[in-house]
């Protein structure tokens, strides 16, 4: 019978092992960290402030640039404490505590993204109901909807992951705790943990993404075939392209990573695409909307005043 020994610490392996580099690891993550504080904390307090934006809409916003911050502080402090350090050691608690919350602000988002596709697919080919519609209880009530399921889904994941023995490694191959490189160190049997990440988060993840995509078919339908103005369907599109180009860069590196088969990639490109989901999405989503948004433009400038303008 194999000898289990009780887990106390993992040790990441991280980004690089090479040491000349971990100085411009450390000093390109802390720019992209303090950029998504910055960004996201400011679309998030004129979301708040700015009456003009207390509207379905930017409601959604503000729960994904709220979402966005937590999503990057689970990973990014962790990752710039261990590229200072020699000893990248992270305690079993704190692995799990940050595989279960990865899992679930990336969940919520998830769903997130959704339901901001099915608001605007209510605005645009709705619009006289609209207001009745997406009512601020209907709002609220997605919101949580979003926001439970997740947590739910997520301590799924760390409960099952908790439970496994791991006596092969405590090495890591990867700068953050997930589920993948985790159960390349247990000794049991883990096909019911491959299973879940592959079926329920494939479910979940594609689940929302079809939804996403299907009212954007509704949307373009709509509009083509039943508006059939141009004009109106150059203005849809506009706004609308913001939160598809979100969808792409969220569902990009996520599909890759977690509905692949384990042995289609390499731990080495699993790190890689994580740099993107986990820092340099969330930096580019308030960049995205704020750009491309009159409304927000003018209530930043309104509320940080023309200094920063």
């Amino acid at each position: 019978m194999e000898n289990v020994t009780t887990v106390s610490d993992f040790f990441l392996l991280g980004l690089t092992g090479v040491q000349d580099l971990q100085p411009v690891f450390f000093l390109m993550f802390l720019v992209i960290y303090l950029i998504n504080l910055i960004g996201n904390g400011a679309i998030l307090l004129i979301v708040i402030l700015e009456p003009r934006l207390h509207s379905p809409m930017y409601f959604f916003l503000g729960n994904l640039s709220c979402l966005d911050i937590c999503y990057s502080t689970v990973t990014l402090p962790k990752v710039l404490i261990n590229l200072l350090s020699r000893r990248r050691a992270i305690s079993f608690l704190g692995c799990i505590t940050q595989l279960h919350f990865f899992h679930f602000l990336g969940s919520t988002e998830a769903i997130l993204l959704a339901m901001m596709a099915f608001d605007r697919f209510v605005a645009i080919c709705n619009p006289l109901r609209y207001t009745v519609i997406m009512s601020p209880q209907l709002c609220v009530l997605l919101a949580a909807a979003a926001w439970l399921t997740s947590f739910f889904y997520a301590l799924m994941h760390s409960v099952l992951t908790a439970r496994l023995d791991f006596c092969r490694s405590h090495k890591l191959d990867h700068f953050f705790c997930d589920v993948k490189p985790l159960l390349e160190l247990a000794c049991n049997d883990t096909l019911l943990n491959q299973w879940l990440l592959s079926v329920v988060t494939g479910s979940i993840s594609m689940g929302a993404f079809f939804l996403t995509l299907l009212s954007y078919v509704y949307i373009i339908s709509f509009l083509l075939f039943k508006n059939r103005s141009c004009r109106m369907l150059r203005k849809a599109l506009s706004t609308c392209a913001s939160h598809f180009m979100v969808v792409c860069l969220f569902y990009g590196p996520v599909g890759f990573t977690y509905i692949r088969p384990a042995s289609a990639t390499s731990m080495s490109q699993d790190r890689m695409v994580a740099i993107i989901y986990s820092a340099v999405t969330p930096v580019l989503n308030p960049l995205i909307y704020t750009l491309r948004n009159k409304e927000v433009l003018s209530a930043l400038k309104k509320v940080f005043g023309r200094k920063f303008f």
